[in-house]
């Protein structure tokens, strides 16, 4: 186990940014301070060749113009808010509406562009801190998060998050990394085959991506991976919540216990032989399959195009600040966010 640190260009404001390098003898893990993100992932594949399977660019100045938010870690809140209002306490906020009329990622000033300071180096974990002033998003409270990246001798790449506000507001924290288990090069996802643990979905809205705060069984729909299939097998089928999205780009229903990491899905490449697992204590994941990236070049000269990579994002659902029936992302001032999600890699 190492962790080491080279420079990544700089800030926006002229500070020099670090790439740090954890390695484990099976798996590379590289994650930067700008938007605490994770930059690659590499492990040998079946046929021993050294491959990336994550998403992203060369240098910072890739991810300042990161649409995509690749690697990124999304707070004070992930996803989307209708309208970008939210009652707390009896007072209405606003945050910015920067999708359709809508706040998606907290807007122009999340997290995922911010300098997060360098708090801990390990043997095989870097942690990052940062501080989000009260209204400084929008959102009520002084803020403070820390996420700790640590790379496992059995190949699990853990994100453990931890924060603390002095005033209730909302929290609801995800790594937006995009995954292709043939390679960050290797075109798109369509052949990887998944398996899901959850048995419901919370269907969208048309042209908004709001889900209508039902909670829909999968079975029998083109959402169901109960059974393992391709990503690609259904995600053009002719089934409206696909149509309405361009394909999957919903959240997906996990009964977890509170406090309790358990695993939601497992995705393999066949042509490399790479799996992957991915494990949370979150009530939900976004799964995402790309469908909105454009052409533009990634990293070593790659050009991703759509559905070039998956997201598998832990979550509370989607507007659930608004939404009767659905868990509260509400973190009360004195008590602790602490919360774990886990991307295990193997070779079969």
């Amino acid at each position: 186990m190492s962790v080491t640190r080279e420079n990544f260009g700089m800030s926006k404001d002229g500070k020099q940014l670090h790439l740090y390098t954890i390695k484990n003898g099976m798996v590379t893990a590289k994650v930067t301070d700008l938007g605490a993100t994770i930059v690659s992932v590499i492990l040998q594949d079946k046929s021993e060749n050294d491959t990336d399977v994550v998403l992203g660019y060369d240098s910072a100045e890739g991810y300042y113009a990161n649409s995509c938010y690749f690697g990124a870690v999304i707070g004070r809140s992930g996803n989307r808010i209708d309208k970008g209002r939210f009652t707390l306490n009896g007072k209405e906020y606003q945050l910015d509406i920067n999708d359709n009329e809508n706040n998606l990622h907290s807007g122009n000033n999340g997290f995922d562009h911010r300098v997060w300071e360098t708090e801990c180096v390990g043997e095989n974990s870097v942690s990052f801190f940062l501080k989000d002033a009260d209204m400084e998003q929008g959102y009520p409270g002084n803020f403070q998060v820390t996420i700790t990246y640590t790379l496992t001798a059995e190949g699990s790449l853990i994100l453990h998050y931890e924060g603390e506000t002095d005033q209730d507001t909302v929290a609801n924290l995800t790594n937006h990394v995009y995954f292709n288990l043939g390679g960050h090069a290797s075109g798109n996802i369509l052949g990887h085959e998944m398996l899901m643990s959850a048995k419901a979905y919370t269907p969208v809205r048309d042209g908004q991506a709001i889900p209508t705060g039902q909670i829909a069984p999968v079975e029998g729909t083109p959402m169901d991976f109960t059974v393992k299939k391709t990503i690609g097998q259904d995600i053009d089928a002719d089934f409206a919540q696909l149509q309405y999205v361009g394909g999957y780009d919903h959240n997906y229903v996990i009964k977890a216990e509170k406090g309790v990491v358990e695993k939601f899905a497992e995705v393999y490449c066949p042509a490399t032989g790479i799996c992957l697992e991915a494990f949370t204590d979150l009530p939900g994941f976004q799964f995402y399959a790309g469908n909105f990236i454009t052409p533009h070049s990634g990293k070593n000269g790659a050009v991703y195009e759509k559905r070039a990579g998956f997201c598998l994002e832990s979550q509370f659902y989607p507007n659930s600040i608004n939404q009767e029936g659905f868990a509260k992302p509400i973190l009360k001032a004195g008590e602790k966010l602490d919360t774990t999600t886990a991307y295990r890699f193997s070779v079969k």
